[in-house]
């Protein structure tokens, strides 16, 4: 096997090794079932127990209980985008949107694309999304309000969900999903695509609550529905079965060798933590998003020149750091730091981060 680098990118993203292993410990044969993953049926007994497990997995790693459903449905996030206002909205009501990036602004042109009535009740636009907004009022009777609890592209998060004053929380939660505790009770719909912090690329995991299934109306086309996922446990047609098999397992290496969410959460803060005190205690290297609404996930910076970057993220590649390259609508540097990027990881970027200064500062 050749030599494997340390991996910041944001999305497909780093993989946990033992999962990795794991899967290839059974890519020929499932199981004793003498196929691979990749070949049996997804009405299988095989694929009963693999989507099973990455259910009850996520119940237990959140504490959801008995009021949420968990989901597997094609297309990413960005069907989200279009499946939440489809399903979601009511008639006579607005639904709340905030602004923090990218993302959010896509979601939002969805909603408008079926012409609900978005009402985006905070934005952090006015400084290029590079702060989390902290005051925000809420329609009286919005159907949902709607974020993006991380922003890849500006590093931003949200420390602290939004009060919604009454309405349930709508989230895309793609890139930082399972990376710390949090109470679901206040959410409505949780969305992820798996590629950024637990699986590779081709589903998004949607945990809706079941009361807000009961809102989608009856003329929509059927694979739009959340209900048709909900009833069929995500199998009305084939599913994403290898994503969900590895999903399944990353989730095993979180409950099982991490020890859970509050672990992974203090493991997260930890490698943050090391990364932007480099940061800032260097002037030669610049954080992009604001000191109080930096992302533990995505940490975004900028060199002297944009020569320097190109420098730096040739020579990091070279030292086996990859993935370091800013995202291309706004340049610079990322590291993502998502869950199955270690510490060991993050202490190799430090130190070549201190070489790099030295040599060019």
């Amino acid at each position: 096997m050749g030599r494997r680098i340390y991996n910041f990118n944001a999305g497909p993203a780093a993989l946990p090794l033992p999962a990795l292993e794991e899967m290839q410990s059974e890519l020929l044969d499932y199981k004793g079932s003498g196929m691979s993953i990749l070949e049996v049926s997804h009405r299988s007994k095989w694929f009963d127990d693999v989507i099973n497990e990455a259910v009850e997995r996520t119940r237990r790693l959140l504490g959801l209980g008995d009021a949420f459903d968990v989901l597997f449905v094609q297309g990413g996030a960005s069907l989200q985008f279009c499946m939440a206002p489809m399903n979601l909205s009511l008639p006579g009501r607005p639904v709340d949107y905030v602004n923090t990036g990218a993302w959010s602004t896509k979601a939002i042109k969805e909603a408008r694309i079926q012409e609900k009535d978005v009402r985006v009740v905070a934005s952090s636009e006015d400084r290029g999304f590079s702060y989390i907004p902290g005051k925000l009022t809420p329609s009286p009777n919005a159907a949902y309000l709607h974020f993006t609890s991380n922003n890849t592209i500006k590093g931003t998060q949200w420390a602290q969900f939004p009060d919604a004053g009454g309405a349930p929380l709508v989230c895309d939660m793609s890139s930082d999903f399972l990376s710390r505790p949090f109470d679901a009770r206040p959410f409505g719909l949780i969305y992820a695509g798996a590629q950024k912090n637990i699986g590779p690329a081709g589903s998004a995991l949607v945990i809706i609550r079941k009361d807000m299934l009961e809102r989608g109306p009856k003329d929509i086309p059927t694979m739009l529905r959340y209900t048709t996922y909900a009833e069929k446990n995500s199998m009305f047609n084939t599913p994403s079965c290898v994503v969900i098999y590895v999903i399944s397992l990353v989730l095993k290496w979180l409950e099982e060798t991490v020890g859970g969410l509050e672990k992974m959460a203090e493991i997260n803060r930890e490698k943050a933590a090391m990364l932007y005190e480099f940061i800032d205690g260097s002037g030669f290297y610049r954080g992009t998003a604001d000191k109080e609404s930096r992302s533990l996930m995505n940490v975004t910076f900028r060199l002297p020149s944009e020569d320097l970057e190109n420098k730096f993220v040739a020579e990091a590649l070279q030292e086996g750091l990859g993935g370091l390259k800013g995202h291309r609508s706004v340049g610079g540097c990322r590291a993502s730091i998502y869950n199955a990027t270690g510490i060991d990881a993050v202490k190799a970027l430090v130190q070549f981060m201190g070489e790099f200064e030295r040599k060019q500062g």
